[in-house]
């Protein structure tokens, strides 16, 4: 399962700027415990689901997890071995603009041992430095 847009607008984006910290989506809002990411980075569809498989699999079916990112910025590349010029690749893959401070999962019915195990397998796959958060130390 590729998480992508179903429809956009333009097929093509610029690559933007990646500084300043998230100002949404930076308190836990669903579940118990959540993963916060501590820089900004590009998260690709593959990661995100990769850390989702990673979480449903240690927990064994018990507890809800919640992904509070989406990947809607194309990422283009063109062919190998091609000359300058002719124009913008084609599009290649999806990621996720991540800053410092979003919550990038959610889960909610287990302990909270097993709720930071679970967020650090997701860590793993994630290639970004993150840190486990509960709705408690948030407030």
């Amino acid at each position: 399962m590729v998480l992508q847009p179903a429809k956009t607008k333009y097929r093509k984006q610029q690559r933007g700027i990646m500084k300043g910290h998230a100002t949404r989506g930076t308190t836990v809002a669903f579940g118990e415990y959540g993963l916060q990411a501590l820089e900004n980075a590009w998260v690709t569809t593959t990661q995100i689901e990769a850390a989702r498989v990673a979480v449903t699999r240690h927990l064994k079916r018990r507890g809800k997890v919640w992904i509070r990112i989406f990947p809607d910025k194309p990422i283009t590349k063109k062919q190998a071995e091609t000359r300058m010029g002719k124009g913008k690749g084609a599009p290649e893959t999806w990621v996720a603009v991540v800053r410092k401070g979003r919550i990038m999962y959610e889960i909610d019915g287990i302990t909270p041992a097993v709720a930071q195990e679970a967020m650090s397998r997701a860590a793993a796959k994630l290639g970004i430095r993150t840190r486990f958060v509960s709705r408690s130390t948030m407030r």
